[in-house]
């Protein structure tokens, strides 16, 4: 058994950690100590000669466990290590695996997950600032499966922002909203109605991708309440940042994020009303309802009520 005497911060246990991994020591040899303040550190008792090559673990334990790290309980340097060496030794996709023990625990530890994503936001930051924190967010669930954060495009002066629902697969895969099936209606009708993408921000109500596998295919399910309510903070700090004059909700989803849970789409879409987030708000259909139409005719039909509400948005 190797006692390790660290500095109680996550840097301290990162030193350690990769030294025991270089020297191939367990989770079981292993004795955690802290030190207080000031002290030096006895890593390994023994000399070490450190293998040559870089240790490489997904970027989404690092960030749990610089969470984790700040916990009290004297039994998370163990906890880390555990893990750390199950996911070089045994299953680099430990992560996802919600029920195991040890995943439980060490979530238990980083404590900020499945609270929101508020703890995340930096306050009064702009675009830019949001964008990073956002991609190291863990407010809820969504983040172990989705590929990456799928933040909002477009300039921080943008006079009109435009708010869907989640990203698509394709977006997801890329890193930016509406480029999928959706994202080319979107553009298409936006291009009819005399609106420059490039001038305009657009986002969604939910960063991350959710979905259920169905062979090859990730088919969209919709987001949870608790899901819309974790994810609403990095929304709402978008459009303070932004400050816009005209704020656009694409779909159900997105209008009850801003209108209220009351809101119906397809009785109050097309008018403009005041919100605390905008002067003047409005509610249309999202573009992927135009491609779930039954039949051309009725694709057709709903391609015209976007182009009729997006018209407005236009000449305001």
């Amino acid at each position: 058994m190797r006692t390790v005497e660290i500095a109680p911060t996550f840097e301290g246990w990162q030193a350690a950690a990769r030294t025991l991994l270089r020297e191939g020591v367990p989770p079981a040899d292993v004795r955690w100590r802290e030190i207080a303040t000031g002290q030096q550190p006895s890593l390994i008792a023994e000399p070490v000669t450190p293998a040559p090559g870089a240790v490489r673990v997904p970027r989404q334990f690092l960030d749990i466990a610089r969470l984790a790290a700040s916990a009290s309980d004297p039994a998370r340097w163990q906890v880390l290590y555990e893990i750390l060496w199950r996911l070089l030794h045994e299953n680099h996709d430990l992560l996802k695996t919600d029920a195991d023990p040890g995943v439980r625990r060490l979530n238990a530890l980083a404590k900020r997950e499945g609270e929101g994503a508020a703890p995340f936001v930096p306050p009064g930051a702009g675009l830019a600032e949001l964008r990073a924190a956002a991609a190291r967010c863990t407010g809820c669930e969504l983040y172990r499966h989705a590929t990456q954060t799928v933040f909002g495009r477009g300039p921080a002066d943008a006079r009109i922002v435009l708010v869907g629902e989640q990203p698509g697969d394709q977006e997801d895969l890329k890193g930016a909203p509406f480029v999928g099936p959706a994202g080319g209606v979107f553009d298409r009708a936006l291009t009819e109605v005399g609106l420059d993408r490039e001038r305009l921000y657009v986002t969604n109500v939910v960063k991350h991708f959710k979905f259920v596998e169905r062979g090859k295919r990730r088919i969209h399910q919709t987001p949870r309440m608790s899901e819309l309510t974790a994810c609403r903070p990095w929304l709402e700090a978008e459009l303070a940042a932004i400050k816009p004059g005209v704020l656009v909700c694409l779909g159900a989803t997105a209008a009850h994020a801003i209108f209220g849970p009351d809101f119906r789409l397809m009785q109050d879409r097309g008018r403009f009303a005041a919100t605390r987030w905008a002067p003047r708000t409005i509610a249309t259909l999202h573009p992927s309802a135009v491609l779930r139409g039954e039949d051309e005719a009725q694709q057709a039909r709903l391609y015209g009520i976007l182009l009729e509400d997006l018209r407005l948005v236009a000449g305001v």
